[in-house]
């Protein structure tokens, strides 16, 4: 194996079939094109085979061993950040992102990231996962807040990686979305992949990765509702993206159609205090609330809940006096 960050996966039962190129873009968190050049490069080995061909069919119970070479990163430093701690020990951390941060550097958000305030708050941190992820072994939309958990030392951060991969890290969501879903509990099992028009999106497409989002209704207001949802896998944006597809946008989302698209068919008098709210809650109403796992080193079990911000707080209180 070539000089690098090494990483590695083995293939569940579900992700049987996708290409190798397309499961590592989606499991390494890289572009597919980087991904299908460290392939070709003879950096990527399955059952203790070099793999160069980026069409290769995974196969569940693959061992998959891939080393991410080191490249040009753009200047990236440690940053004086208030933090939100909920708890930390030696080998983990678990922070409350707030809304508006972004977790990791990447092209116009290099600044002001969580990435480099715990870098800042453990210097450790610098050789921990990919130079610009150190310690990130999951993420949060900018625009959503809550709780993740970060690694502090390399064995954490290999376990921990492998735990969020094998889906043993539970992650909770509380969510606001248009109307009323019925059932009021359900299951939405809809492949996820880059929407085929605008590249920089998700949706639900044919071939996409398997995803899985179960929800159950909390309260029902006039125009929305507030679910508890939970991510049985993990997919980037799959909460919006799923909610979307069944008609039940995250309120106040405005990438995947949860703004002023959806006042359309409500009376005059809804629509003015959709507007309202609208007008006073620019982020997507949703929440990471709740996260438990195992210690990756002591086994112990975990669990952390924060309440809503104060933003959503404010929606909530809006929601339940309209």
């Amino acid at each position: 194996m070539k000089d690098g960050i090494a990483r590695s996966f083995t293939v569940l039962d579900d992700e049987a079939g996708i290409r190798l190129d397309m499961y590592l873009a989606h499991t390494a968190g890289l572009s597919r094109t980087r991904v299908k050049d460290i392939i070709k490069d003879g950096s990527v080995f399955v059952n203790d085979t070099a793999h160069t061909k980026p069409s290769y069919p995974v196969v569940a119970g693959d061992h998959i061993e891939m080393t991410i070479p080191p490249v040009e990163e753009p200047d990236f430093h440690p940053e004086e950040i208030p933090l939100e701690i909920v708890y930390e020990d030696d080998h983990i951390i678990v922070v409350n992102k707030s809304a508006g941060m972004v977790v990791h550097p990447a092209r116009g958000n290099i600044t002001g990231t969580l990435a480099a305030g715990l870098l800042y708050h453990s210097k450790s941190l610098a050789g921990v996962g990919e130079p610009l992820k150190p310690g990130i072994v999951h993420r949060l939309d900018k625009n959503t807040s809550g709780l993740l958990v970060a690694a502090l030392t390399g064995d954490a951060h290999s376990i921990l990686s492998q735990m969020v991969h094998e889906r043993k890290v539970n992650r909770i969501y509380t969510v606001y979305v248009w109307g009323h879903p019925e059932p009021q509990s359900g299951t939405v099992d809809a492949p996820i992949g880059r929407h085929p028009q605008y590249r920089t999106l998700q949706a639900v497409v044919p071939g996409g990765r398997p995803s899985v989002t179960r929800y159950e209704t909390v309260d029902r207001y006039e125009f929305t509702s507030k679910l508890r949802v939970t991510l049985v896998t993990g997919r980037t944006h799959q909460i919006r993206v799923h909610m979307a597809s069944i008609g039940h946008h995250v309120f106040g989302d405005p990438t995947y159609g949860g703004r002023e698209k959806r006042l359309k068919g409500f009376s005059p008098e809804v629509r003015e205090k959709a507007r309202y709210l609208l007008k006073n809650f620019s982020r997507q109403a949703l929440h990471a609330g709740y996260l438990a796992f195992n210690h990756p080193i002591t086994g112990e079990s975990l669990s952390f809940e924060v309440p809503l911000p104060h933003d959503l707080m404010w929606l909530e209180e809006a929601l339940e006096h309209q």
